[in-house]
């Protein structure tokens, strides 16, 4: 497979509004598989990597996914990559390539894949109805905290060693009464999700087997804008109030300095 055939291949998973290009180094790399430029839209692919075709298309869509990623919104250097954002928009395309027959679910073919996956999801149901009773007993415990007047948080650090997100959780997973089967991770995921529609669905989308990272992406409140301009203006604004607490903490530090210089 050349260079032409991947981009060819990716533009069949799904059309781009914006030119890229697909460059295969020749290179083998022990660091990444894969690179994405932003700035030239490039996609570069350390093909001596590969030990086959498949390990080659699966990091050209991994790559091909930041160019959309980039492409639906402004390009800020230093900026976080992998994003949920991120995640949903590539594991949409290996689901559409999957599809198309263009890429292998090994996951899914393999025998001793699919043998090892049942186990473990035979596991998940019983691991999420230990994660309610666990929100059950806090919840109890918290009640005789408030009954025996004493902190409820030093309960949770000193007597049973929970950390507290982990306690959160699976008392609003008790009262939310997730669904045990879809397993603790992802009951986590939904017990912090306030609107109960927006719970339905993240339930639903997790029972259709989308990734936490896409259930994540799916629920989120505020959709970014797709307008680069927008974009970029709330990244500035974050940086200004970033540099503004910067410099009102050097006069702080420069005053400190002053007052050693007096005495």
């Amino acid at each position: 497979m050349n260079q032409d055939r991947v981009k060819e291949l990716l533009l069949g998973i799904e059309e781009c509004k914006t030119e890229f290009s697909v460059v295969f180094t020749g290179k083998k790399s022990h660091v990444v598989n894969g690179l994405y430029k932003p700035l030239t839209r490039e996609i570069l692919i350390h093909n001596k990597n590969f030990e086959n075709e498949g390990q080659l298309v699966y990091t050209a869509i991994h790559e091909y996914a930041h160019h959309l990623h980039c492409e639906r919104g402004a390009f800020v250097p230093g900026a976080r990559a992998h994003t949920n954002e991120f995640w949903s928009i590539f594991h949409d395309l290996l689901e559409k390539a999957e599809r198309q027959g263009t890429y292998e679910n090994s996951f899914a073919t393999d025998p001793e894949f699919v043998d090892m996956t049942s186990r473990i999801k035979a596991l998940m149901p019983e691991n999420g109805r230990l994660m309610l009773d666990l929100g059950r007993l806090i919840v109890e415990a918290e009640a005789l905290c408030r009954k025996r007047f004493v902190r409820f948080e030093d309960y949770l650090d000193r007597a049973i060693g929970v950390p507290r997100t982990s306690a959160g959780a699976a008392m609003k997973a008790y009262g939310y009464q997730v669904p045990a089967d879809i397993g603790w991770d992802a009951m986590k995921v939904v017990s912090g999700i306030k609107n109960p529609e927006s719970r339905s669905a993240a339930i639903d989308a997790f029972k259709s087997g989308k990734s936490p990272e896409s259930v994540k992406a799916l629920i989120k409140q505020e959709k970014p804008s797709d307008d680069p301009k927008f974009r970029l203006d709330k990244e500035r604004e974050r940086l200004e109030r970033t540099i503004r607490t910067l410099q009102e903490r050097l006069t702080m530090v420069e005053s400190e300095i002053a007052k050693y210089g007096e005495e």
